[in-house]
């Protein structure tokens, strides 16, 4: 009997497919878009300035960062460095999805320019479903996170022009995300001994480094481990 392939569905069903699995993110990115981009306002960077540093940066947790060197002495090398150290997780990130993006053609470019950590949640962990393009689910759920945090972006500089208060905390709305993020992945069975290995090894990394220097070493430990027992945790 001959096996018959899934029969390849338009881009809108790719569209249909992947919206629901990107809810999460789109709560969680309104809010904190909005909380970053009230949080630019109130440092004299209107709705145009906080929009386009979403849109061009994309930098999430780097551009709550960013608001500090922008309202500071500007020293190039430190904004560097600092970029740098933020968001060196991005490395561990593109190395963990190369067969993910393998031959994905001229989306590939667009699919590397608005990785986050939100997106590579969903990326990793989902696969399409039948008849539905891989190339079309994973660039819909890249662009519709994009889309989320640029909109709230833009909707946060407007509202911050609109009402006055106290600020202090908003930044927090990043961690609740991430908080949201880990609980849905431990839903799953399998994704819990990865959960495990990295909250062991970011509290190792605070026990050892401290607050301010944890992420680096996390990542590295987290990399180290994940390699180390990729074949007992595959099985």
């Amino acid at each position: 009997m001959e096996r018959t392939e899934p029969i390849k569905q338009p881009g809108s069903a790719a569209l249909r497919a992947a919206f629901p699995a990107t809810i999460p993110v789109l709560t969680g990115f309104l809010c904190l878009g909005i909380a970053y981009g009230v949080l630019m306002q109130t440092k004299g960077y209107g709705p145009l300035w906080s929009t386009l540093m979403s849109m061009i940066a994309f930098g999430g947790s780097m551009q709550f960062v960013a608001i500090t060197l922008l309202t500071t002495a500007f020293d190039p090398v430190q904004a560097f460095l600092l970029s740098v150290m933020v968001n060196a997780r991005h490395m561990f990130y593109g190395l963990a999805l190369l067969n993910k993006y393998k031959g994905l053609g001229k989306v590939r470019p667009f699919l590397i320019y608005v990785l986050c950590d939100e997106t590579f949640s969903l990326v990793s962990t989902l696969e399409p479903p039948a008849g539905v393009e891989r190339k079309d689910f994973y660039f819909w759920i890249s662009l519709l996170d994009y889309l989320y945090w640029v909109c709230g972006t833009m909707a946060g500089g407007f509202l911050g022009q609109l009402i006055t208060f106290d600020t202090t905390g908003l930044d927090f709305a990043l961690t609740a995300l991430f908080v949201v993020l880990f609980l849905e992945q431990w839903k799953k069975r399998e994704n819990r001994p990865a959960g495990v290995i990295g909250l062991a090894c970011t509290g190792v990394s605070l026990a050892v480094f401290g607050p301010d220097n944890l992420v680096i070493p996390a990542m590295v430990m987290v990399l180290a481990v994940l390699l180390g027992g990729r074949k007992k945790l595959c099985t």
